[in-house]
Parts: structure tokens; C-alpha cells; sequence
């Protein structure tokens, strides 16, 4: 199993930047894909970003530009840094740890309002 936290959301302002983190509990080399995914009020959820174990990344045409993803091996912990904020990015983010099954963390919020 692999249990996955996730960490840094909050309210920010349009325009503004957040950092979120997900901790994963077992090695990163030992999971083939971890993602991002975020659900808005009465909308499904959907992808926002992923990282292979190798380091290739892949992004919703909605953040590209804007957000980042990113891994550090050391810590199991994959990164999501968000830059140009927009309303629309507001939703709760679910971390996603593709192996031979599928694991998802509890969510952060991201609120983006003025």
C-alpha cells in the first residue's frame, strides 16, 4: 500500500502562487506514475498534472504554462507549484500514486478569490 499526504493549500488571490506537496510513503522509484488531480463543485475530477518515475511530465491544457510539477527523490515527496492563479483553479487537489494499483490521497483545498 502507499499511503499519500498532501499539504499547502489555502485561499490566495488571483494572480497569486501556492505550493503543494504530497508525501508519499513508500519510494518514488517504486511508483510508476504520480499526479495531480483536482475536483471543482459539482464537476468530475480531472487531471492537472503527472511525473513518471522517470521523470517525464504531462499537464492538462488548462495549467499548462502556469503550474509545475516536480519530484524530489529523497524526501517521496512530489511537488505541484502553482503560479498565475485563476478562479477557475479553484477545487480540492488530489494527490495519485499509479502502481499495480491506484492510491489517492485525502485532498487540499485551493481557493482562488479576491
Amino acid at each position: 500500500q502507499v499511503q499519500l499526504v498532501e499539504s499547502g493549500g489555502g485561499l490566495v488571490q488571483p494572480g497569486g502562487s501556492l505550493r503543494l506537496s504530497c508525501a508519499a510513503s513508500r519510494s518514488l522509484f517504486r511508483i510508476n506514475v504520480m499526479g495531480w488531480y483536482r475536483q471543482a463543485p459539482g464537476k468530475e475530477r480531472e487531471l492537472v498534472a503527472t511525473i513518471t518515475s522517470g521523470g517525464s511530465t504531462n499537464y492538462a491544457d488548462s495549467v499548462k504554462g502556469r503550474f509545475t510539477i516536480s519530484r524530489d527523490n529523497a524526501k517521496n515527496t512530489v511537488y505541484l507549484q502553482m503560479n498565475s492563479l485563476k478562479p477557475e483553479d479553484t477545487a480540492v487537489y488530489y494527490c495519485n500514486a499509479d502502481t499495480a494499483s491506484t492510491y489517492w490521497g485525502q485532498g487540499t483545498q485551493v481557493t482562488v478569490s479576491s
